[in-house]
């Protein structure tokens, strides 16, 4: 097996023993206001109202909340990250004391659940569908420092015959139907291993928080939400395909349009939302509206529509992972329903049955009084 410890070695890192160690913790960790979040069985829905006030970056009190079973209670000091497989020549265990001592870089990135806007084929598209009730609080930005994968596949000594990357969480096995799927994993191309993605054990300038992926987790920019994998105990990298039922029974587009055995889900669409509650009530006279919008290749414009007619350039406040922008509303007395797009989004979005990549405009409702 390796010279893990010449290479670890060499690199400046200490050789420590692999083992992991999980303590048993409620769903989610940290407080859930109502002002805050709508929460949905193990999972909590950030409020749009709740970052009208906040900056580009989503603070970890106010970040969505997606898990498969329960936040799991991980020591740092016994924390150990395995990179084995066909596919590396130098088999490695790290400590996150390890990770810390390799070159590290930041990116700002949004995570976003696949399912993000679901409730919306069935209230606006009348279609029906399973999972999570979304609305369009299953996203958040923040800033995200660790080690680049490319990094560590190549301490590895990644091979050219390389084919897939397999990370697995340590959150425990999730067991839906009496049936056990066992430990949260999905499987990467190698390709985008070595591009963008990040072994990230910081948030927001804080090491991460336990219902964040402590004490290191992916970080899939552009990729949908299960592909950045929290709570990260392995990397198994091979020079064959690698699958699960993430890949294969969940996380495909299924439906009248698609192939028998679906389209696998891999980048996000665009999306835009107001900063303000479905059904809100506003007084009456001038309003700034403010929203955000966002896409894996970036948003070059916004635009508004208060009328349902005709639309408006938003006026953008910052860029980044995501536009922040505003717009004027002379608001009126009455019934209204607001309108926001990110360049070209779609007034309906493709059906499938699981409701994944819902990128059609939200009709959002408010009443002016």
């Amino acid at each position: 097996m390796i010279s893990r410890r010449g290479v670890l070695l060499a690199a400046g890192l200490s050789v420590l023993p692999s083992r992991a160690v999980a303590v048993a913790a409620p769903s989610i960790v940290k407080p859930l206001p109502a002002t805050d979040f709508i929460v949905h069985g193990t999972n909590a829905e950030t409020r749009w109202e709740a970052l009208r006030d906040v900056g580009s970056l989503v603070p970890v009190s106010k970040f969505f909340v997606r898990n498969h079973t329960s936040t799991p209670a991980l020591s740092a000091a016994s924390w150990r990250l395995r990179i084995f497989g066909s596919g590396v020549a130098r088999p490695l265990t790290l400590s996150l004391s390890d990770l810390r001592a390799l070159p590290s870089c930041s990116v700002e990135a949004v995570i976003e659940c696949a399912g993000n806007g679901r409730s919306f084929f069935s209230s606006q598209q009348g279609q029906t569908v399973s999972g999570t009730p979304w609305k369009l609080g299953a996203v958040g930005n923040a800033r995200w420092r660790g080690v680049p994968l490319g990094v560590l596949l190549r301490l590895a000594g990644v091979r050219r015959s390389a084919v897939d990357v397999l990370p697995v969480g340590l959150d425990d096995e999730f067991v839906t139907g009496g049936v056990n799927l066992g430990r949260v994993r999905r499987p990467l191309p190698v390709s985008k291993a070595l591009d963008d993605v990040l072994v990230a054990y910081e948030m927001n300038g804080s090491e991460l928080p336990p219902d964040h992926g402590f004490p290191a987790r992916l970080v899939v920019p552009g990729w949908v939400g299960i592909a950045s994998i929290k709570w990260l105990g392995s990397l198994e990298v091979s020079t064959s395909a690698m699958h699960s039922p993430w890949d294969t029974q969940y996380y495909r587009l299924l439906g009248p349009t698609y192939p028998a055995d679906g389209s696998l889900v891999t980048t996000q669409v665009a999306k835009s939302a107001f900063e303000l509650g479905f059904g809100a009530t506003v007084p009456a006279g001038r309003q700034v509206l403010t929203g955000r919008s966002w896409a894996p290749g970036g948003v070059r414009r916004v635009s508004v529509s208060t009328d349902g007619r005709t639309w408006r350039r938003a006026t953008p406040v910052s860029r980044g992972a995501w536009t922040r922008w505003q717009v004027p509303w002379q608001a009126t007395p009455g019934a209204h329903v607001l309108r926001v797009r990110a360049d070209d989004q779609p007034d309906e979005s493709p059906y499938n049955t699981q409701g994944y990549l819902f990128g059609a405009v939200v009709k959002h409702p408010v009443t002016v009084v």
